[in-house]
C-alpha cells in the first residue's frame, strides 16, 4: 500500500476575514480534511453525506468512464465552500439545482463554491458530471484503479473512491449507495449490495446495484469485465452473488472452490459475531495482477494470486470477518486499524480450530515464540502503528496475539460475549481501540489497561512474566508450527501490492 502524510492547506489569513461583511462572516470553507492524523487531507469537513447515487457508463476497451454522481448531504457548519475527494475531469457541478463554481487543489481536492452560502443544518443535493480515464490518474504517486485485460477495478484501502466517484472519503462519513453502470453487452458490472435489475438496449447493458446499509467510501467497489456469475442463498437466507473473471487461467478452479464457500463461512462466523449485518453477500475475483484482497462491503475483492497455491478458505474467512469488524463497525480513525485486522486474523485462527488444524492458543504460542525479542516485529504497536506500518504483518499477527491474551485473561464466557456484543454496540457506526477496551472492561468486569498497553502499545516483546500472566507459552518448545499456518501465512499480503 502507498502512504504519504500531507499537511492540510492553510485557511485564509485573519486580516482578510476582517474585510468580510458581518452578515457573511459566519460562513467559512469546510476543512480539506476530516481530521485524521494519519491522512490529514482525506475526507472533508463541513458536511455529512447520507446517500450516493452513481450513474455511470464505462467502456472496457479504452478505460473511459463517464458519470453523474448525486450526493445527498447535510451541512454541519455555516458553509461558504466545501471539498470533495476526486481525480477525474469535472464538467459541471450543481448544488441544490443551481450551478456552482469549482476548481481543483492539492492531490485530490475538488473545491466547490455554491452560488449562495449554506447555513448549518441545510439539506443539500450535489450533482457532479464527470469523465476520464481512471487508470491515467495518480495521487501521491500511486493509483487505486486496476486495469484488467477486459476492463477495470476500483478497490484499495484506505482510498479507492477518488478514481471513480467524488466523495467525502473517510470511514467517519458512511452512506447508502445506488450504483448504476452501463457497459457493452458481454461485459458485467459488479458492485456492492443487491443486484436490483439489468436491462439491455442497442448493444449496452445497465447493471443496477443497491447498498441500503451505511457503507464507508473505501468499501465501495466497481469491477467491469467478463465474469462468470453464480448465485445462491445462505442457510440464513442471505442472497449470494459471486463473480469470477473468465480468464483466471489455472487459478480459476481454486478461486471458485474457495469463494463458493462464502455462504457457509458467513453462517459459521455468525455464531461468533452475531447475525450477518447486511442483506447481500458474495465475492469477486477479477483478473488483476495485484496481490491483495479487500473487504469491500458485502462483496469482497480477491486477487487471483490468493489462489495460486490452491484453494484458500482462510482468506475468505478473513475478508468475511471484516463484514462485522471493519464494515459494520468501522474505525474512528485509521490508527484504530487493529480492530479491523487483528480480529479478521483472529477469525482465521478460529477457523483453524474449526478445521482441526491448530487451536487459537497454539497459533498464539507459535507467533510469540517465533519472533525473538530483537525482531522488528515487536517494534510495531498494533494499537497505533503509524501510517507507515498500518498494514504491517505485526498488526495482523501481533494483533491477533493480543486478542488471544485478552481471551486468556477474561475467560471464554466473557471473551465470546465481547466478540459478539461489540458489533451490536456500534452497529453501522464507528469506534476506536479505546472504545473497545472500555467495552471489554464493561463486559468482563476487569481492569484491562495494563494488558492492552502491554500487548498493543509497547514497542517491545512482552516479557515472560507478562506472557505467563496472559497464559501465552514462551518456551522455545512451543514454536511448533500448527498445520494451518501455511494457509494463514498465504494471506499475509491481503493488503500489499
Amino acid at each position: 500500500m502507498h502512504r504519504r502524510l500531507i499537511a492540510p492547506g492553510a485557511l485564509a489569513a485573519a486580516s482578510l476575514m476582517l474585510a468580510v461583511p458581518a452578515s457573511a462572516a459566519s460562513f467559512s470553507p469546510g476543512a480539506p480534511g476530516i481530521g485524521d492524523p494519519y491522512y490529514p487531507d482525506y475526507g472533508n469537513g463541513g458536511y455529512d453525506v447520507s446517500h450516493y447515487d452513481l450513474r455511470l457508463k464505462y467502456q472496457p476497451s479504452t478505460d473511459e468512464l463517464e458519470g453523474t454522481a448525486t450526493l445527498l448531504a447535510r451541512t454541519t457548519q455555516d458553509l461558504s465552500r466545501f471539498d470533495l475527494d476526486f481525480l477525474l475531469d469535472v464538467s459541471e457541478v450543481r448544488v441544490n439545482g443551481t450551478k456552482a463554481s469549482f476548481t481543483t487543489s492539492g492531490e485530490h481536492e475538488l473545491e466547490i463554491t455554491p452560488k449562495s452560502p449554506l447555513a448549518k443544518g441545510t439539506a443539500i443535493t450535489v450533482v457532479v458530471r464527470y469523465s476520464g480515464v481512471p487508470s491515467s490518474k495518480q495521487a501521491y504517486g500511486f493509483t487505486s484503479w486496476h486495469r484488467t485485460p477486459d476492463g477495470g477495478v476500483g478497490a484499495n484501502e484506505p482510498e479507492a473512491a477518488w478514481w471513480w466517484f467524488p466523495s467525502n472519503d473517510h470511514p467517519l462519513d458512511k452512506a447508502t449507495y445506488d450504483v448504476s453502470v452501463l457497459v457493452p453487452d458481454g461485459s458485467q458490472a459488479i458492485s456492492n449490495g443487491t443486484l436490483q435489475s439489468t436491462s439491455s438496449r442497442l448493444g449496452w447493458t445497465r447493471w443496477n446495484w443497491r447498498s441500503d446499509k451505511p457503507q464507508a467510501t473505501y468499501l465501495a467497489t466497481l469491477a467491469v469485465g467478463r465474469f462468470d456469475l453464480t448465485t445462491g442463498t445462505t442457510d440464513g437466507g442471505i442472497p449470494v452473488v459471486n463473480a469470477y473473471s473468465k480468464d483466471l487461467g489455472a487459478n480459476y478452479g481454486a478461486a471458485r472452490a474457495s469463494v463458493e464457500r462464502t455462504g457457509e463461512i458467513a453462517d459459521w462466523l455468525s455464531s461468533y459475531f452475531g447475525p450477518y449485518p447486511f442483506d447481500a453477500l458474495g465475492g469477486y475475483v477479477p483478473n488483476t495482477n495485484t496481490g491483495y484482497a479487500l473487504e469491500t462491503q458485502t462483496r469482497p475483492f480477491y486477487s487471483p494470486r490468493q489462489f495460486a497455491n490452491g484453494s484458500n478458505t482462510s482468506v475468505v474467512v478473513h475478508e468475511l470477518a471484516h463484514q462485522w469488524y471493519g464494515d459494520l463497525v468501522s474505525v474512528s480513525g485509521w490508527k484504530d486499524i487493529w480492530i479491523n485486522e487483528g480480529f479478521a486474523r483472529y477469525a482465521q485462527w478460529l477457523w483453524s480450530e474449526h478445521e482441526d488444524e491448530g487451536t487459537a492458543r497454539e497459533l498464539a504460542d507459535y507467533v510469540y515464540a517465533s519472533h525473538p525479542a530483537d525482531d522488528a516485529f515487536w517494534t510495531v504497536r498494533p494499537g497505533d502503528p503509524g501510517p507507515e506500518n498500518q498494514f504491517d504483518i505485526a498488526v495482523y499477527d501481533r494483533g491477533a496475539l493480543a486478542i488471544q491474551a485478552l481471551r486468556n485473561e477474561i475467560g471464554d464466557e466473557a471473551f465470546f460475549a465481547v466478540l459478539k456484543g461489540w458489533p451490536q454496540r456500534h452497529a453501522y457506526g464507528n469506534a476506536s481501540v479505546a472504545d473497545f477496551q472500555k467495552y471489554a472492561e464493561e463486559v468482563s468486569g476487569q481492569p484491562l489497561a495494563a494488558l492492552f498497553d502491554t500487548w498493543l502499545f509497547q514497542p517491545s516483546k512482552p516479557g515472560a512474566p507478562a506472557a505467563r500472566g496472559a497464559s501465552i507459552a514462551g518456551a522455545a518448545a512451543t514454536a511448533i508450527q500448527p498445520k494451518s499456518w501455511t494457509k494463514i501465512a498465504a494471506t499475509n499480503d491481503v493488503h500489499t501490492d
